[in-house]
């Protein structure tokens, strides 16, 4: 090539390159702009931070609490006023409980702005139940039910004794909580999601069964859990030092199976990483014959396939980017809105006010439940029994961040996926756990299994006692905005088609994200 066919290619290159620098300023400042002008709803919390001048219904683990697990007043308007700086050096103030040597986690993490999708501060979600309502105190039996049924095997649920008793407890409760038939929880629907899918087929999702293609590996999901009636923080003493910050010994976990009652899935989300879950669904899916969407642009295209974009490599990517934005959204509501309170917390001011130190006004339906019976007899106490040894993470309950990133996280992997695509050969454990057998019963699809996973993860922490359902559920809410946001600017950069993805949502509305809009279908 000669020096003047070199210049002419340099200066062609150029060329282009300037091209495409001043396209994708547009495109940044245009994209920019659709979320500038995105409508924003006004957030607001339950009140109860205002409403209670001992903060008794507001998150304030690791700071100093007294012999009733009351929080230092000071120590708590010190952290709100620091989170409200958006100052480190503040946060650092904050006063530590005695003995305690456990970080708050993260607390100014909702201030980080997003490049991509919504910012963190943009979304919405409804206020949290408040502290004395029924709703909570049907949440807080739903709990306490869990914690007492934690070795019941999923598929036992039909059939247990037990199992019979807490549905009709909780059938009995003012504000019923779960999904229901004919307006009453059954045996098929007690604790599990409320999405369409939940209520088909076995309680736990084909992805956390079902090996996991993982490169040149496969990897079994079997998972250790703690000896069987393992329970933590039932005295006033483990509670206190917990609530100061105490970080007690770790638990010991032993006996790899299948997830097969609440004791297993507690323990999976004890320990998952952030977005295990779904990129295991996605490798599951991406080696399952006829899962792809036969919208994708790349379906039946005889000379080329979806790879860098609308394949996997772009998959995998998006799940790992969402799942951060997801974690953003819900630091901000956790730390900067809500503030609320853990099941934990909660279990102590019932105990107080069931002894007579102090009336908090919590439902006498709770106070006297059997489950509250049956827990004292177990424990010698009604603080509620957790699932480890630390109890709940140091960052507010609502909404829970594993929900948060279940949304976030299946809402993209429906984007890629045919959610109609029925699971061939779908699999539940023997009842020990160390095998899986065929399931023959209801046609598992996709979409429904999707949607399962979310709910078991996110409801999964519930088994651990660390949550409540709305945490769960308005969590997965807020994570499918944080996807569908993130769609929305990613559909306007792609070349290769103008039709964008197709999902559908949590509540069974089909859309469509195509140049930065959304269509329902």
């Amino acid at each position: 090539m000669s020096q003047s066919d070199a210049d002419a290619t340099i200066l062609a290159g150029s060329t282009e390159v300037a091209d495409r620098r001043k396209e994708s300023l547009i495109l940044r400042t245009s994209t920019a702009r659709m979320q500038y002008r995105a409508k924003i709803t006004n957030q607001y919390s339950n009140g109860d931070e205002e409403r209670y001048s001992d903060y008794r219904a507001s998150f304030s683990k690791t700071l100093p609490h007294d012999i009733l697990g009351e929080v230092d007043k000071s120590a708590f308007q010190k952290m709100v006023s620091a989170i409200e700086s958006g100052d480190m050096h503040q946060i650092e103030s904050i006063p530590s409980g005695n003995g305690g040597n456990r970080k708050l986690a993260n607390p100014l993490a909702g201030n980080t702005l997003n490049m991509v999708g919504a910012d963190s501060k943009a979304l919405s979600m409804p206020a949290a139940p408040t502290f004395k309502g029924y709703e909570t105190a049907a949440e807080m039996g739903e709990v306490y039910w869990k914690a007492a049924l934690r070795e019941v095997n999923f598929e036992a649920f039909d059939s247990d004794h037990d199992i019979g008793r807490a549905v009709d407890e909780l059938n009995g409760f003012t504000k019923t909580v779960g999904p229901k038939v004919n307006g009453k929880l059954t045996r098929g629907t007690v604790f599990r999601g409320e999405t369409p899918g939940d209520l088909v087929g076995p309680y736990i999702s084909q992805f956390l069964y079902l090996d996991v293609p993982s490169g040149p590996a496969t990897l079994t999901q079997k998972y250790a859990a703690p000896a069987p009636d393992t329970a933590y923080m039932t005295t006033d003493s483990d509670y206190l030092a917990v609530q100061n910050g105490a970080t007690p010994a770790r638990s010991d976990e032993s006996d790899p199976r299948y997830i097969i009652n609440g004791r297993y899935l507690a323990t999976y989300v004890h320990y998952d990483y952030s977005y295990q879950a779904y990129l295991n669904a996605a490798l599951i899916l991406l080696g399952m014959p006829g899962t792809g969407d036969s919208r994708n642009p790349y379906a039946g295209q005889q000379r080329q396939g979806a790879f860098t974009s609308y394949g996997a490599p772009d998959l995998l990517a998006m799940i790992g980017q969402v799942s951060s934005s997801a974690l953003k959204a819900a630091w901000h509501q956790k730390w900067n809105v809500h503030r609320r309170l853990r099941p934990e917390v909660y279990g102590k001011r019932l105990q107080t006010q069931a002894y007579g130190e102090k009336g908090y006004g919590l439902p006498a339906e709770l106070i006297g439940s059997e489950i509250l019976g049956h827990m004292h007899w177990l424990h010698g106490s009604f603080l509620l029994p957790m699932a480890y040894p630390e109890g709940s993470p140091t960052h507010p309950a609502y909404p829970a961040g594993h929900a948060c990133i279940a949304g976030a996280c299946i809402t993209i992997l429906k984007a890629f996926f045919d959610e109609d695509a029925v699971i061939e050969n779908p699999v539940v454990p023997t009842t020990d756990g160390h095998a899986l057998s065929p399931y023959y019963g209801d046609t598992l699809t996709v979409g429904g299994e999707l949607n399962k996973l979310a709910n078991n993860i996110s409801l999964g922490r519930d088994w651990a006692g660390v949550h409540y359902r709305s945490d769960g559920i308005d969590g997965m809410n807020l994570g499918e905005d944080v996807a569908i946001a993130m769609l929305k600017d990613m559909s306007r950069t792609y070349k290769d088609s103008s039709d964008g993805f197709f999902l559908r949502k949590l509540d069974g509305t089909d859309i469509q994200i195509t140049n930065g809009f959304v269509k329902k279908l």
